[in-house]
């Protein structure tokens, strides 16, 4: 699956239309004859956020579940791995997660599941923290759910699969994913890559790395902030960018 578009200026990928306020027909459900064909050798990508949910959802802490579930490829940013979803064994090299009655974590699916058919597109954003967001229909060949009757516009599918907390933090990852591609690590900055992402992807690790090192020491928060990175995944996972960010480019994070 697509890796969503990140966009320059307003120049949208080759061949790629916004949708804008237009409508789209589609429908994805047991009767349509190619059901969980897109679910067998995806060239999924993982971002932070939905590896967040899908440990929570398989009772697994990160490292589990980055060792049993993905692997590391250098893809798009030749300056940053990207972190992908391992397929299960066999011919069609299914999805791990796919039973006969479909996605077996479909509460807690990835952000390119619930986002199909569209793709979302984000500018990087701007001197005043602003950054607009397109969708674009994707059409693959092997989709007849393009050919049901069930029409939406992008608000009615954002708001039916859920998909506005995964762009809240998305957004976050795409700040990140802009810093990485800048190449801004030292000469034989190895030990920095790594640690960048522990932060990013590793969420239970980086915990770990708060809590029993002098982190807090040296980076006091506060009791508020404290609390929250303790109670929530999320909490620790916008620390962690706002450490990788402190180390990479000398920018303070709020207490």
């Amino acid at each position: 699956m697509d890796k969503p578009s990140t966009i320059t200026n307003d120049i949208f990928p080759p061949g790629k239309t916004p949708i804008g306020e237009g409508s789209f027909r589609f429908d994805c459900h047991p009767g349509v004859p190619c059901f969980t064909r897109c679910c067998k050798n995806p060239d999924m990508y993982l971002y932070p956020y939905d590896i967040i949910r899908m440990k929570r959802r398989l009772h697994m802490d990160s490292d589990a579940f980055l060792a049993r579930h993905t692997l590391s490829a250098i893809r798009d940013n030749p300056f940053f791995p990207s972190v992908m979803l391992k397929m299960a064994e066999g011919p069609e090299k299914p999805c791990p997660f796919l039973t006969a009655e479909g996605c077996g974590i479909y509460e807690d699916r990835p952000s390119s599941c619930r986002t199909y058919p569209l793709e979302r597109g984000v500018t990087r954003m701007d001197r005043l923290g602003r950054r607009e967001e397109y969708y674009f229909l994707q059409k693959d060949a092997h989709c007849l759910g393009h050919r049901e009757e069930k029409e939406w516009t992008v608000a009615d599918w954002v708001a039916d699969q859920d998909i506005e907390a995964f762009n809240r933090m998305n957004d976050l990852w795409v700040d990140m994913d802009s810093l990485f591609r800048t190449n801004p690590w030292p000469k034989n900055g190895d030990k920095q890559l790594r640690m960048a992402v522990t932060a990013c992807f590793n969420v239970d690790k980086f915990r770990e790395f708060v809590f029993d090192s002098s982190f807090l020491s040296r980076f006091p928060l506060s009791a508020d902030r404290v609390d929250r990175i303790r109670e929530t995944d999320e909490e620790m996972m916008k620390l962690g960018f706002d450490w990788v960010r402190f180390f990479l480019t000398g920018r303070p994070f709020a207490p």
